[in-house]
């Protein structure tokens, strides 16, 4: 069932634990080449719509589709192989190895199934891992050990590893949680070299200046309902989105911010 211009389709998207419904009845798709932001408070669902779409805890009931293919029930191996690529809020890399050892892991295991890959990466992988950490900004620190890396860096670090994969889909949950000011900024350029490499990515994040600088559109959840949809623009005019997740004081920050008053 492929859908022009849609990337990604969920129908009906329900995950449940028990009595708890994490994610409701939501569908949406995610069109080619954009970037979909998502937002909401703690417990929105939104993390878990991510464990959904990467396979870790697959829905309960609805169907996802990327590029044609029904993935719903697919391991999170083969999502990935399909090309889903993911980063996680928490920093996640081999301690002990370099930059760039971590970011072929990405580049060998990440795009189709191996066994013993041998003791040197394919040309195909190194190239893969080179273009990755030029897009994330990492190549100077290539041969550094990971587990010295500041935040930022352990984060672009994160991306780079998805990146290596080749990901039509790229899921980004909460990338600048942590960092300042300048940090996002830089974060923020790495994400537009990936999108230019027509990428497609949603992303997760509370920062909203990350998330209205970049998204395309914008979906709020609300209990693992949706409660917006649409342009950036339109989160401070939504009731329910003031009300539920942004607040009043945040809303007029915001609303000044997409005015230019705010850098």
């Amino acid at each position: 069932m492929r859908e022009s211009g849609d990337l990604l389709v969920c129908k009906g998207v329900t995950k449940q634990f028990g009595s708890l419904v994490a994610v409701k009845d939501l569908g949406f798709t995610a069109r080619r080449g954009e970037i979909l932001g998502i937002g909401g408070p703690n417990g929105a669902g939104k993390t878990t719509l991510f464990d959904v779409l990467s396979g870790l805890n697959p829905a309960t009931r609805g169907e996802v589709w990327l590029d044609g293919q029904n993935i719903t029930r697919a391991a999170p191996e083969a999502i990935c192989h399909a090309g889903i690529a993911r980063t996680f809020q928490l920093n996640a890399c081999f301690d002990s190895l370099t930059v760039r050892e971590n970011v072929e892991v990405g580049a060998i295991f990440g795009r189709a199934a191996h066994g013993l890959p041998g003791l040197n990466p394919s040309a195909e992988a190194r190239a893969a891992t080179d273009e990755a950490l030029a897009l994330v900004g990492l190549s100077d620190k290539a041969n550094h050990v990971a587990g010295d890396l500041p935040v930022l860096d352990r984060k672009l670090l994160m991306l780079a590893g998805a990146v290596a994969t080749r990901p039509k889909l790229l899921l980004m949950d909460e990338p600048v949680g942590g960092l300042t000011h300048a940090e996002t900024d830089l974060m923020m350029d790495a994400v537009r070299r990936i999108k230019a490499q027509g990428v497609t990515i949603i992303l997760i994040e509370h920062v909203m200046r990350f998330l209205v600088a970049l998204s395309d559109r914008v979906m709020i959840l609300h209990h693992g309902e949706r409660i917006y949809e649409g342009p950036p623009k339109g989160l401070v005019e939504d009731r329910a989105v003031v009300d539920v997740y942004l607040g009043e004081g945040a809303s007029a920050r915001l609303a000044a911010m997409l005015q230019g008053a705010v850098p």
